[in-house]
């Protein structure tokens, strides 16, 4: 029986790709590295370090690691500018009433996200108190696909990894819920997440009660 509901943020929750983006194309202009929106597909549900490793690549450049902490830091810094703007109506259609209905169907609810400003976007969006476990990218140490943050996360809200269902919008996520031993709701289409149990465009209109009911 699933018992937990844990959530990736970027893209699940709230629309915070483009800001990523952003920050990411603006940073691979100053090392002269082209980057486009296919480009940065790449990057979902991939910790910041491994990001920029995947920059440097396609770039055939090579910095030494005080370096690449200093670019990472730079991104870091004017990703936090892009979302000091963010207010709840940037969450995305049908959330917040899934995450109320899912607080009074007795599902504990927990995030799952390499993103170390998770609870500073939490707060931002007025949610922070939805959630029973937030595990970010403070306190892990592999990136998905690693299925390091949803065990955390499972462990954290007191449950087994198969009595929680994963909610992401990226094929590394997925992989790492699968990796877990937890099913995966993958938020976009079956073309682009296909290992995913289920699909669905947002949750605008959904119910867990509903939705799992779907999950097979």
């Amino acid at each position: 029986m699933i018992r937990g509901l844990l959530f990736d943020l970027d893209g699940v929750l709230v629309n915070t790709n483009p800001l990523h983006y952003q920050a990411w194309k603006e940073l691979a202009e100053e090392l002269g590295i082209p980057f486009t929106p296919k480009d940065h597909e790449a990057f979902l549900g991939v910790s910041r370090a491994q990001c920029l490793e995947l920059l440097l690549q396609k770039g055939n450049q090579s910095f030494s690691p005080q370096e690449k902490a200093r670019l990472c830091g730079r991104k870091n810094d004017r990703y936090r500018e892009l979302i000091g703007g963010l207010t709840p109506a940037a969450l995305l259609p049908g959330v917040p009433e899934f995450l109320k209905a899912a607080r009074a169907e007795g599902y504990r609810i927990g995030l799952g996200s390499v993103s170390k400003n998770a609870g500073f976007i939490l707060e931002k969006l007025k949610i922070t108190a939805f959630f029973d476990a937030v595990i970010d990218g403070t306190g892990i140490l592999s990136g998905k696909p690693d299925p390091e943050v949803f065990l955390k996360g499972a462990q954290a809200l007191g449950l087994l990894p198969e009595q929680c269902v994963v909610f992401e919008d990226s094929a590394a996520g997925i992989e790492a819920a699968h990796r877990g031993g937890m099913k995966a709701v993958g938020i976009g289409t079956p073309q682009r997440l296909p290992a995913a149990e289920l699909t669905i465009p947002g949750f605008a209109g959904l119910t867990p009660a509903v939705l799992l009911s779907k999950l097979v």
